[in-house]
C-alpha cells in the first residue's frame, strides 16, 4: 500500500481558518463592549454599508430621490461589529488561499527546475556520447585504412 505525503499544509490552513471564527466572535464581542471601538472601528462602516444597501433597493424599486435615515447607534454597531467578523474570516479564508496558491507555485517551480537540470544532464551526456561516438568511429576507419594498406 503506497501513502502519499501527509497534506500538514492543509491541515494547518484549515486550523487556522477554524481559529478565525472564535477570534470573529471575540472581536463582536469587543466592539458591544468598548464604546471607542464601536464609535470609530463599527458604526462608520455599519453606516456605508446601510446607505449603500438602501441607496441599490430604492433605485431597484424606482424610488430615485428618496433620503435614506441612518441607522439607530445600536443597530449600526451590531451590523459593523457582524461585517468586522465576516471581514476578518474573509481576510483569513484569502490568507489561506494566497499561501497555497505560492506553496503550490513553489512547488511547480521546483519541479520545473529538477526537470530542466535532468535535461541539461541528458544533453550533456548525449554530447559525450557523440564525441565518444565520432572518436570511436574515426578509430574503426583508421584501423579499416590499415587493413586495406596491408
Amino acid at each position: 500500500m503506497v501513502v502519499g505525503a501527509f497534506p500538514i499544509a492543509k491541515l494547518l490552513y484549515l486550523g487556522v481558518r477554524q481559529l478565525s471564527k472564535p477570534l470573529a466572535n471575540r472581536i463582536k464581542a469587543g466592539a458591544r463592549r468598548s464604546e471607542f471601538f464601536r464609535t470609530y472601528v463599527c458604526l462608520p462602516p455599519a453606516q456605508v454599508y446601510h446607505w449603500v444597501e438602501m441607496r441599490a433597493k430604492m433605485r431597484i424599486m424606482g424610488f430615485r430621490g428618496a433620503a435614506i435615515k441612518p441607522l439607530n447607534e445600536e443597530a449600526a454597531a451590531e451590523l459593523g461589529a457582524e461585517l468586522l467578523g465576516e471581514a476578518t474570516i474573509f481576510i483569513v479564508g484569502v490568507g489561506c488561499i494566497v499561501a497555497e496558491y505560492s506553496r503550490q507555485a513553489l512547488n511547480s517551480k521546483r519541479k520545473e527546475e529538477e526537470m530542466e537540470a535532468r535535461l541539461n544532464s541528458m544533453e550533456a551526456e548525449i554530447a559525450r556520447l557523440g564525441l565518444l561516438t565520432e572518436e570511436v568511429d574515426a578509430r574503426v576507419r583508421g584501423v579499416e585504412r590499415k587493413q586495406l594498406a596491408k
